[in-house]
């Protein structure tokens, strides 16, 4: 992997990862079931890009 390349992959792991905290942060604050469902959708979204970014390390 190229050091540009490991810069985007690290660049991306830190975007799906604050993407998925604030996700989970506005979670716990919702009251309206099916919008917290939906956040919480997003929330699992960038754990799953997270992990697959995190696969290619």
């Amino acid at each position: 992997m190229t050091q540009k390349e490991l810069l985007y992959v690290e660049d991306a792991l830190s975007h799906a990862q604050f993407c998925m905290t604030k996700c989970n942060e506005t979670v716990g604050m919702i009251k309206d079931p099916q919008l917290k469902m939906c956040v919480q959708q997003v929330a699992d979204k960038n754990r799953q890009i997270f992990e697959s970014f995190y696969g290619l390390l």
